[in-house]
């Protein structure tokens, strides 16, 4: 399935949590991390819970726990006490941010499987999703691909990221595309899903956003992550449009190939252009991605 979006909402704001499935998104993230003064942070897991126990028909329902060791001078090492507290129905995984080993992996995926017993849940339903904020994340994230059977995408945090290289993060983000086209390569030879890039922070500037997903689609992300609800169809649209003349090339390499196929061949030539598997693969995949659009 393609995540095209997903919404945060502040676990510590209780009007926002009831809504946050409402505006489209592919799925959800009630957070307790960076959107959670330190002082609400305990009491935000009971919100986050509800939300998460109401939320049917919100798409895939994730909670962004806080990291498990402090990374940086604003992040609490809440996260073991935050799993112990989150995981329950209702849930589809955990978002773990500033992930930068395999090991840290190791340790939430035993919290995950500890609360999973004592709550009589199916050992292995919850997902791992590991946020790459940090050099460290970057350099070591073929290790943290495939540090579990858990994890089936990757996220990017270009904020956390251009903050520990010490950089800034431009409008045309050319800073990041190295760490972009590294985490799209890792995971595909991992075999998990395509990544998700990181939320776009100029919220008037939706020009920027639509530059930023036109990179990030580009690249070879599957979708980005959203910090307002306004983003949400601009994301979904930018992440499942096709271009008209896509589109009826598309539809007709797959039924040139299908009758090809029924006479023996697997090498055509359709509008000028060679076609074999992999092309039909991706046209197909086109096909997917605007029937995604149509259904908004």
């Amino acid at each position: 399935m393609v995540v095209r979006s997903l919404l945060f909402a502040p676990g510590n704001e209780p009007r926002k949590l009831a809504k946050v499935g409402s505006f489209g998104a592919d799925g959800i993230i009630l957070d307790l991390e960076d959107s959670v003064p330190p002082a609400e942070k305990v009491a935000a897991r009971a919100n986050v819970t509800a939300a998460a126990r109401d939320a049917g028909g919100a798409g895939r329902v994730y909670v962004r726990v806080n990291p498990i060791s402090a990374k940086t001078g604003f992040s609490a090492a809440h996260g073991a006490d935050d799993v112990a507290a989150v995981v329950a129905p209702g849930v589809d995984g955990l978002l773990v941010p500033k992930v930068e080993s395999a090991d840290e992996v190791a340790q939430v995926e035993s919290l995950i499987a500890t609360a999973e017993r004592d709550r009589g849940m199916s050992e292995g339903g919850l997902e791992i999703v590991p946020l790459i904020e940090s050099a460290a994340g970057l350099w070591n994230a073929w290790e943290i691909a495939r540090a579990s059977p858990r994890i089936n995408m990757l996220l990017f945090g270009a904020a956390d990221f251009t903050r520990d290289l010490g950089i800034d993060w431009s409008r045309d983000e050319s800073e990041v595309a190295y760490a972009r086209s590294r985490l799209v390569v890792i995971s595909r030879a991992a075999g998990i899903d395509p990544p998700l890039d990181s939320p776009w922070v100029r919220l008037s500037d939706d020009e920027g956003l639509a530059h930023s997903i036109s990179g990030a689609r580009r690249l070879g992300f599957q979708g980005k992550l959203c910090i307002h609800p306004r983003q949400v169809p601009i994301v979904n649209r930018g992440f499942s449009s096709v271009a008209p003349d896509e589109l009826v090339h598309a539809r007709r390499v797959v039924e040139a190939f299908a009758e090809a196929e029924s006479r023996g061949s697997a090498s055509i030539v359709v509008d000028g252009r060679f076609v074999d598997y992999p092309m039909v693969e991706q046209a197909k995949r086109a096909l997917e991605l605007h029937a995604m659009s149509e259904g908004k």
